[in-house]
């Protein structure tokens, strides 16, 4: 989402962006699977202080391949974490890239993408020693067309400074998006012919902050600011809110420890193991490139790490912090099947948790979103990656605020929420 809570940029050597990085080169077909004549790599990379991503374009010239295996060689300490569209392992400085199930085939003159995320302490700056299926593409010596894996990564992508580029023809049974992701998403399910009823009829928590008195939230809501402390605010507005008088404002600083929510104070066992919430949010700032939580609750089932609502890529995303699996998954085709959270306006962000079936539904204002729902069945580029594993949640709390993992600094009001065992409405 194990892979651990994403750390501070601070705490991370600066390092100079890596420039984009282009191989190519010329070999003689000897198989189906082997590189023909003009096989090219393209590397393009993102990279943040301590870390990084890399878009690689894969086109074998002139004869079509059925599979194909890519390799390259850093010259520094860079490890590779994650990846998306590929199985990516990596043996010292060596890693090797193999098609997925559904991007093996590539014609004669076409391409496929594929991406990776990594670390490192010392960047060796451009790559080197790419091949295509064990025939160099660059003009140098060979390759080995495979490398002991240590490890077979995750195919996730994880936070980066600019979105993988698509720009290019993507593979047929997967098309990355070409455009922004779409502000709605066709719903998963036909909607009920009547809509759910509105107000907090039968919830368990049931607040428009109305029996706030002071300028800090308190009685039913206690501001905390889990692992540390900075300069994130939660406070009562008076001046912005959804309906009533009140509000609770959030400034939300940039940076890790920056982060600020506020946590019922409601008892919400009695809930079990169907949970649907709502809540009214309202913010300033479009949803960065880096990973940002607006809402968290705790998981008893899961360490009692938090399962997290918040954005990624510029849309919204869920994110469980355990293992940091997001849903969707964080490839192109993945993100596009969510939305971003409007600004400037009041929204309604409704979501279902069922723990017993181990299922997510999310909703904004009204229309279920296709990217933003688990249905216990795995699906490449939406739950694929959510169910790597068991997951029968046990929701103990609820917290909303701001969490930011790097850059990404907004401004959020909090109004009428509202959780219970059936669904409430906007």
């Amino acid at each position: 989402m194990t892979i651990l809570r994403a750390r501070p940029a601070s705490t991370l050597a600066v390092v100079a962006a890596l420039a984009a990085v282009t191989a190519t080169g010329t070999a003689l077909l000897t198989s189906p699977a082997a590189a023909a004549q003009g096989c090219r790599v393209d590397y393009t990379p993102n990279q943040w202080p301590g870390g990084f991503t890399a878009n690689i374009k894969v086109a074998p010239g002139d004869t079509a391949v059925s599979t194909w295996t890519v390799t390259w060689t850093y010259a520094g300490d860079e490890r590779v974490t994650n990846g998306w569209n590929a199985t990516v392992s990596q043996s010292g400085s060596t890693v090797t890239a193999r098609n997925a199930s559904y991007n093996g085939s590539i014609p004669a003159g076409g391409s496929t993408e594929f991406g990776v995320q990594g670390t490192f302490g010392s960047s060796g700056g451009v790559p080197t020693g790419f091949s295509l299926n064990g025939v160099p593409c660059n003009g140098t010596g060979p390759t080995p067309t495979t490398a002991p894996p240590t490890t077979v990564l995750p195919t996730t992508a994880p936070p980066t400074t600019t979105a993988p580029p698509t720009t290019t023809a993507p593979p047929t049974t997967t098309a990355p998006p070409t455009t922004a992701p779409p502000t709605t998403a066709p719903p998963t399910t036909a909607p009920p012919t009547t809509g759910p009823p509105t107000g907090c009829a039968g919830a368990v928590l049931c607040d428009g902050f109305e029996n706030q008195t002071g300028s800090t939230p308190s009685g039913d809501w206690t501001v905390v600011n889990p692992d540390c402390s900075g300069a994130g605010t939660a406070t009562i507005d008076t001046t912005t809110t959804h309906s009533g008088g009140r509000a609770v404002r959030i400034n939300g600083a940039a940076g890790y420890c920056n982060h600020v929510f506020i946590r019922s104070t409601k008892n919400l066992s009695s809930l079990g193991s169907v949970r649907y919430g709502r809540i009214w949010v309202r913010h300033t700032t479009a949803q960065p490139t880096e990973h940002t939580t607006m809402m968290a609750m705790a998981d008893s089932a899961d360490g009692n790490r938090d399962l997290r609502v918040g954005g990624q890529n510029g849309a919204l995303q869920w994110n469980r912090a355990s293992d940091d699996a997001t849903l969707p998954e964080q490839s192109p085709a993945g993100v596009a099947q969510s939305v971003p959270l409007p600004t400037n306006r009041w929204s309604c962000l409704e979501f279902m948790v069922d723990g017993a079936a181990g299922q997510l539904r999310t909703w904004l204002d009204g229309a279920a979103i296709t990217g933003l729902t688990a249905d216990g069945v795995p699906t490449h580029d939406i739950d694929g990656q959510w169910y790597n594993r068991t997951w029968r949640p046990q929701l103990t709390d609820l917290k909303l605020g701001w969490e930011s993992y790097g850059g990404g600094a907004d401004t959020l009001w909090y109004d009428d929420v509202a959780v219970g065992s059936s669904r409430i409405g906007c």
